[in-house]
């Protein structure tokens, strides 16, 4: 095993936002306080085959602007590999397109939110089971986070413990055993990030019925939720 953080890449950030902050694996790296040689990145959605989870401390698996329900042959062939890395005790992080594609491969179903799309700074509601989580304790018992997303997680996998929720999504967290986390929300976002994709889905959030306006003067800084992410590699390289 080497000390290192496997990032598997399931999309890529806004062609705007790329050119000014660079990709999503420059993004968690950087937001796990991680050097270059510390983290490898694998882009799923061309890999012919997928590295041995056990060689790596820990995996990230990204967000992306496919859709889960979709079923493609990547995303699938990504969700079978991710049950076998949960499965041998690897610890994982999924993120927004990584939570939902988690939960897939671990039972659980996703498809487009029953509630509508969840886009800016949200107030993240910690589950009592969140103060004994190693990522979560002492974060709680709620928190501003960045989200962005149509399909959430509409039910959790077996035997997995919510950790958190917002007004728009019951699933916003949750742990599957003790390694395998899947987070609804953005820990990686600036609120730069943030403010460029809102200001990209404007039109689709008119014609939703949603308020672009009020969505961009609510944005804030989220600091906090920064810390799941660096908590989750320092959990993970400790281990290895």
């Amino acid at each position: 095993m080497t000390r290192s953080i496997l990032i598997v890449q399931t999309g890529t950030a806004l062609e705007r936002v790329r050119r000014r902050r660079g990709d999503y694996p420059h993004w968690f790296r950087t937001g796990m306080r991680l050097g270059r040689a510390e983290v490898r990145v694998v882009d799923a959605r061309g890999a012919t085959d997928l590295p041995e989870p056990r060689g790596y401390a820990g995996v990230v698996v990204t967000g992306s602007a496919a859709m889960v329900s979709e079923r493609e042959p990547w995303s699938e062939a990504t969700a079978a590999w991710l049950r076998g890395a949960v499965h041998a005790g690897t610890p994982v992080l999924g993120v927004c397109y990584g939570h939902q594609l988690l939960a897939h491969a671990l039972g659980g179903r996703v498809d487009y939110n029953p509630r509508g799309r969840e886009i800016g700074t949200v107030e993240l509601e910690l589950a009592p089971a969140a103060e004994q989580d190693p990522l979560f304790r002492g974060l709680g018992p709620r928190m501003r986070v960045q989200a962005t997303h149509r399909q959430s997680v509409l039910a959790p996998p077996p035997g997995a413990e919510l950790l958190a929720h917002t007004a728009l999504d019951p699933c916003a967290a949750f742990r599957v055993n003790a390694h395998a986390w899947g987070l609804q929300f953005h820990p990686e976002f600036s609120l730069g990030a943030i403010a460029a994709y809102l200001e990209a889905r404007r039109d689709a959030i008119r014609e939703e019925g949603g308020d672009p306006d009020a969505l961009a003067r609510g944005l804030r800084p989220a600091p906090v939720s920064r810390r799941v992410l660096r908590r989750f590699a320092q959990l993970a390289l400790a281990q290895a």
